[in-house]
């Protein structure tokens, strides 16, 4: 079965303009994020738009050998639905480039969950309950069952958040697997979403070495330093629809 990783990207950000384009160590966000998705050894896509300001994301995926599929800013949907055509992918992984520090291992645990049945109709991911950091999110299914999604769904929130057709189980048929952590991270926010998130993540990279570690030694440095923790543990998540 191919499966693949689609990480959608876009410059147009509303809390923090340009996000993954911004620098930590010397390199973009977006460039520790591709690094780590390159390190499960699973094929990587980045999913774009079609925007003259996502010319940079072009060109950071490009300098990392990473193909790029460029479609509508606001149908995400489409957009990863025309790059599951275009690289013939049974599965996806679909995860987003606000997740600089996510953890290779994470991930591919949960594509050998997925693996392990690869039935249509499953969808895999760790955050239908919150156990993990933020940050570390991913989800797995099938590439048909989203192009699926792509033909029948209408509500625009369906068309924004690309997924929800399939874990909100609009069809009836769907089965949801959650990969829970058995420690205890899901306080924590290892995401790039404002301006309080990049300073913690900045701090984890440049004076910690974070870009080389994985979750389980990220959580236990925010447990040991609460003073990062309280860099942006007053954001509020967005929420499905906002």
């Amino acid at each position: 079965m191919k499966i693949g990783i689609i990480t959608q990207a876009r410059a147009t950000s509303t809390r923090l303009p340009a996000k993954v384009l911004l620098t930590a160590g010397g390199r973009t966000y977006l460039e520790h994020h591709l690094d780590h998705l390159q390190a499960t050894g699973l094929p990587v896509i980045v999913a774009t738009t079609t925007n003259e300001a996502d010319e940079q994301i072009v060109e950071i995926a490009a300098k990392a050998g990473v193909p790029v599929f460029r479609g509508s800013e606001l149908d995400v949907l489409s957009r990863f639905a025309g790059a599951i055509r275009e690289h013939e992918l049974e599965g996806v992984v679909r995860v987003t480039s606000d997740c600089p520090l996510i953890d290779p291992e994470v991930v591919v645990a949960g594509v050998d969950r997925f693996r392990a049945e690869a039935a249509e109709n499953l969808y895999v991911s760790n955050c239908l309950e919150r156990t993990y950091p933020r940050g570390m999110d991913y989800e797995v299914f099938s590439g048909p069952r989203l192009l699926k999604a792509d033909a029948e769904a209408t509500l625009p929130a369906d068309r924004e958040h690309v997924t929800s057709y399939l874990h909100q189980n609009r069809t009836g048929d769907m089965r949801l697997v959650n990969m829970p952590w058995t420690e205890s991270g899901s306080q924590y926010r290892l995401t790039l979403d404002t301006e309080d998130d990049r300073l913690l993540l900045a701090t984890l990279i440049e004076d910690f070495g974070a870009a080389e570690l994985n979750v389980h030694d990220l959580v236990a440095i925010m447990d040991k330093h609460p003073e990062l923790h309280a860099l942006n543990e007053h954001i509020e998540q967005k929420k499905l629809g906002e």
